[in-house]
């Protein structure tokens, strides 16, 4: 069985987090899609929701999102939030 790649293994877990955080009752994190939308997509999240996401991944990842215009764009997928936790952590 072959190890995930850093950005896979950071997926799975900003999936588990976004399911947790934000108690999505009856949703599996790995049904939740690398590129869906999460603002207004499948998982129904409105702009509060994406402010607790961005708060607890802050908090799980050790580090202070400082630019808003870069932490908005990040929050369009779990691919996106991945890479920019990636950046944010080199």
């Amino acid at each position: 069985m072959t190890e995930p790649s850093d950005g896979q293994r950071i997926r799975d877990e900003l999936k588990v987090l976004l399911v947790k955080k934000l108690r999505l009752q009856g949703i599996a994190p790995e049904s939740i899609q690398d590129d869906d939308p999460l603002l207004k997509g499948p998982l129904g999240l409105d702009s509060i929701d994406l402010l607790e996401l961005a708060l607890a991944v802050e908090q799980f990842y050790g580090f202070k999102v400082v630019d808003e215009k870069q932490e908005v764009e990040s929050l369009r997928s779990i691919r996106a939030l991945a890479k920019f936790v990636q950046r944010s952590r080199t």
